[in-house]
């Protein structure tokens, strides 16, 4: 039975430089792009370049082809693979990872602050507000207290005057019942 190029590289399997997943993705990406470029070519299309060859000769290339392919994708993985171990590629992705996650904690903790900074701030802004308009209640009340009096004085006086009025025409009244009854002299005093 023949090796094929897709039963060469499992994606799956682990690699030894490291576990996080982003070293993960990396690996599975690298892997089926090789695989992608490797095997580009189908059993039909592989014959179709080789036209002029018997079929005989055609299946030897198409096999000697696909040893090529298994032998290309394990070495180029195994190459891979000891580039990622000399330059730590899994350690430095994986202090990438814990990096994002710190920085993903950081702004969660930092909108929570933020937040309870923005409530705080409401709730002051409220009090205030509560505080300003109980000031303006009271120096309303001190208002209509100070009108109820002015209205009551007024109205004392009100009072007063309709009783000098009353007095003033009382007296009107018996200076004219005086002046009809002969009291010319004094209606003179005041005419003249």
């Amino acid at each position: 039975m023949e090796k094929r190029p897709e039963d060469v590289a499992n994606p799956s399997a682990p690699c030894a430089a490291g576990i996080g997943s982003r070293f993960s993705d990396l690996n599975k990406s690298f892997i089926y792009a090789v695989r992608s470029i490797l095997t580009s070519s189908s059993k039909e299309e592989f014959y179709k370049a080789f036209s002029s060859f018997s079929s005989t000769e055609k299946e030897l290339l198409h096999r000697l082809f696909l040893q090529v392919i298994s032998s290309l994708h394990e070495t180029i993985e195994e190459e891979f693979e000891s580039i990622c171990l000399r330059t730590q590629v899994g350690a430095a992705l994986d202090a990438v990872e814990e990096i994002v996650e710190e920085r993903e904690l950081d702004l969660l903790s930092s909108k929570r602050s933020n937040m309870m900074d923005v409530a705080d701030n409401l709730s002051a802004a409220k009090k205030n507000e509560i505080q300003h308009l109980m000031h303006l209640v009271q120096l309303g009340e001190e208002h209509n207290q100070m009108v109820r009096k002015r209205l009551q004085l007024l109205r004392e006086g009100r009072q007063v005057l309709s009783g000098t009025s009353q007095a003033v025409e009382k007296f009107r009244s018996m200076n004219l019942s005086y002046g009809a009854s002969g009291g010319d002299g004094i209606r003179d005093v005041y005419s003249g």
